[in-house]
């Protein structure tokens, strides 16, 4: 089937496939990509001992990955702090997005207990990290803990362009949180090492229903996002896979939908839409040529789909020790020999899908993630107290 633009959405008949049973179990041991400690069981504080913790970002069916971030925060229950957001943007501009930002200013002016309340700003480059930088670096001069939470897929090359911005913002942080070793390191560039902690982003469980010949791309329609590379690949698998299907989800950026064989976009989809995607397909797909650690992976993980992926940012640690498959940036050839290898060999196929989800469970789940999280937030409010004491040694 061939459609003409991205609002074409009608539905392509699919055929049921029959997983092959997994050869390898979720014993099988895994690296993960940071050090992670073993789950302990925490008593949750009374409500009188309880601390706070105060996200500075968006949340919300807002198109990106902080945005799930927080999302995946809000809806956790976390053993010692409860949570509040302060919304700095929602995507929206002009006088909307001046509103909310004085808004978020006032709010972290009227913040209150300082000794018991972590302040966490979430930043990507360009506009994002001066505005909530500066309500980071506001929260920090009234005296409460701070935490800058690094998101974006380019970190390194904004710091080299903007080091006097970068600096000022992470030097006003008790703690830096990165997702890949090259930001962690760039940010020990600033700040002592010490204080940089690299945290993987955590996703929540995923549910898995019949699975369908199906290959699911998330993200922008995008250069970046490598969409181009993805379409000329399908265009050579398509004609010789009638049963399977591609489907590109994604607001549409510098890159046209364009007609396909036996695929087909579906536009900007609610997250909720794209989970049951992911769900119900055999293959999740993200060519792209730049990149911090997308969520878009991690939620296929969660939800057992075999990877394909490329060479960018964190994937590679990711989707180490065999929990995907990663081709090039940019590679056309590789990108359709990972697909046609994935669609056409379902044993091989299931036992990628079963590594992704052991890395998932190991490394990327809530209950392995937000336990590091938590005690990062208590970290920062440690270094706030050695501050204060520091203020007022005698001498």
């Amino acid at each position: 089937m061939s459609l003409a633009d991205a609002g074409d959405t009608e539905p392509i008949e699919i055929q049921p496939i029959t997983a092959v049973p997994p050869s390898v179990t979720a014993s099988t041991p895994l690296v993960p990509i940071a050090p992670v400690a073993p789950v302990v069981p925490i008593v949750p504080a009374s409500p009188a001992e309880r601390l706070t913790a105060v996200h500075i970002g968006r949340s919300g069916e807002v198109a990106g990955g902080m945005s799930q971030v927080v999302n995946g925060y809000l809806a956790h229950s976390f053993a010692d702090f409860d949570l509040r957001l302060v919304s700095s943007r929602d995507g929206t501009g002009g006088a909307r997005a001046a509103w909310l930002a004085m808004s978020a200013f006032w709010k972290v002016l009227r913040l209150s207990r300082p000794e018991r309340t972590v302040v966490i700003a979430h930043l990507s480059q360009g506009g994002s990290f001066a505005r909530e930088g500066a309500l980071l670096a506001l929260a920090h001069a009234r005296g409460f803990s701070t935490v800058a939470q690094l998101h974006g897929s380019s970190f390194t090359d904004f710091a080299e362009k903007r080091p006097g911005l970068v600096g000022s913002v992470l030097r006003a942080a008790d703690v830096v949180l990165t997702l890949s070793a090259e930001s962690r390191d760039t940010a020990a560039e600033f700040v002592p090492g010490e204080r940089v902690v690299l945290v993987p982003n955590a996703v929540a469980d995923g549910v898995r229903r019949d699975i369908e010949p199906l290959v699911v791309f998330g993200g922008a329609v995008s250069v970046r996002k490598g969409i181009d590379v993805l379409v000329a690949a399908w265009r050579r698998l398509a004609p010789e896979h009638p049963l399977w299907k591609l489907v590109i989800a994604g607001p549409i950026g510098d890159q046209p939908a364009v007609p396909l064989v036996r695929g087909e976009f579906v536009g900007a989809l609610s997250h909720e839409a794209l989970m049951k995607l992911l769900e119900r397909a055999a293959i999740a797909v993200l060519p792209s040529r730049d990149e911090a650690m997308p969520m878009f992976i991690l939620e296929a993980m969660a939800r057992s789909n075999c990877v394909v992926a490329t060479r960018v940012g964190g994937v590679p640690a990711v989707l180490a020790n065999g929990a995907g498959v990663i081709v090039e940036p940019g590679d056309v050839n590789s990108l359709e020999a990972a697909l046609r290898h994935a669609i056409t060999d379902a044993a091989w196929r299931v036992k990628k899908a079963d590594l992704a989800r052991s890395a998932f469970e190991t490394t990327y789940s809530a209950a392995a993630v937000f336990p590091l999280v938590e005690r990062s937030w208590k970290a920062a409010l440690d270094r706030r107290s050695d501050r204060v004491a520091r203020r007022y040694r005698p001498g």
